[in-house]
Order: structure tokens, then sequence, then C-alpha cells
């Protein structure tokens, strides 16, 4: 039988947008985020953050910081019961045109052979219009949740764009409440 998940994005809807955060010390979770990802866990959910991480490309982190981040991310999860089951993340730059970086698939492929997902009863969680638009080619339902201070920046994404959300909300735990309900069919 095939898993379900929720691939979430990181920066803006895990934790808040740096940018280029370069120190675990610095990390801060956005609202809701332990709860809504604990009560992902208990109701048999994948959960899978797929990240563009250009700060490596651009020189303003190495792999060890970033690797560093993500310790620290798992910790607090941790802390309150919570678990990230897995991180993948593209170390390239937009302009090398590489098939892991958002909105292109591959990391979504690639966790999806990894852990016999379903996409068709799974799900993305994002911040911007790129999540959006993987969600939609790999066959996930998805939900656009935009980082507090950037809903401008999103709504011109998304007026640009011809793939638009299956949902919509400003918190992370009214993102986790849709999918619990009925997996988001209602």
């Amino acid at each position: 039988m095939a898993n379900k998940a929720v691939f979430m994005d990181r920066d803006g809807t895990i934790n808040v947008d740096g940018p280029y955060l370069s120190d675990p010390g610095k990390l801060k979770l956005c609202p809701g985020v332990v709860n809504g990802i604990r009560r992902l866990n208990k109701n048999g959910y994948k959960v899978i953050i797929i990240t563009n991480q250009s700060g490596l490309a651009r020189g303003f982190f190495s792999r060890e910081t970033l690797e560093n981040i993500h310790d620290e991310l798992r910790s607090r999860l941790s802390e309150g019961g919570a678990r990230i089951d897995a991180i993948y993340y593209c170390p390239h730059h937009p302009d090398d045109n590489c098939g892991c970086r958002k909105p292109k698939t591959k990391l979504f492929e690639k966790a999806i052979a990894d852990f016999g997902i379903d996409a068709s009863v799974s799900f993305v969680i994002g911040d911007r219009t790129a999540d959006v638009v993987a969600g939609h080619r790999i066959g996930c339902k998805t939900i656009l949740v935009p980082e507090k201070g950037k809903e401008k920046q999103v709504e011109q994404e998304k007026s640009n764009s011809t793939v638009k959300p299956d949902y919509e909300c400003k918190r992370f735990t009214s993102a986790v409440n849709w999918i619990l309900k009925d997996g988001g069919r209602k």
C-alpha cells in the first residue's frame, strides 16, 4: 500500500524566511508549525521538506551549515513531538536550469520513489507559486500559505500563473485543518 505525504517548503512555510538563513541559532519557526506537523504525523502522513537553497551556490553558507540548520529544525520539532521524515534540497543557482529546483519536480519524484508515496492522496504546502506549480505537476493537491508581509508579492506571482492552488489560507494551522478534514476533499 502506498504512503500519503505532505510535502512542505521550508523558508516562509515552516520557518520565517531569512533571506538566506545561514545561522541555526536564527531559525524561527512559523506559528502553528510544530502542532500542525505533529497532527500530520499522528494521521499517518509522511512529512517531507522540499526546498530551494540557492544560498549554497551563491556562497552564503556551506552544506555543513545547511545540515546544522536542518538538525536544529528537527530538534525543535522533536521537542514538540513532531518529526520530519526527510529533507530534500536543491543546492543550485536559479540560472543553472537544474531539474531539482522548484517548480521542477526531480526532488519530489525522488521522495515519491524513496517513500512509496501516492501523489494522488498527498499534498504540497508552500508560500510561493513555484510550490503550487510543482505540486500540480506531480499530481498533489496544493495549499498556498503566503508568508506574512509577502502577500502582495505572492498575489503578483499568482496573477502571472495559470496554475492556481487547490486551497489558500493565511496560517499553517488552517492548511493542516483542511488536509485533515476529509483529506481536503471538501
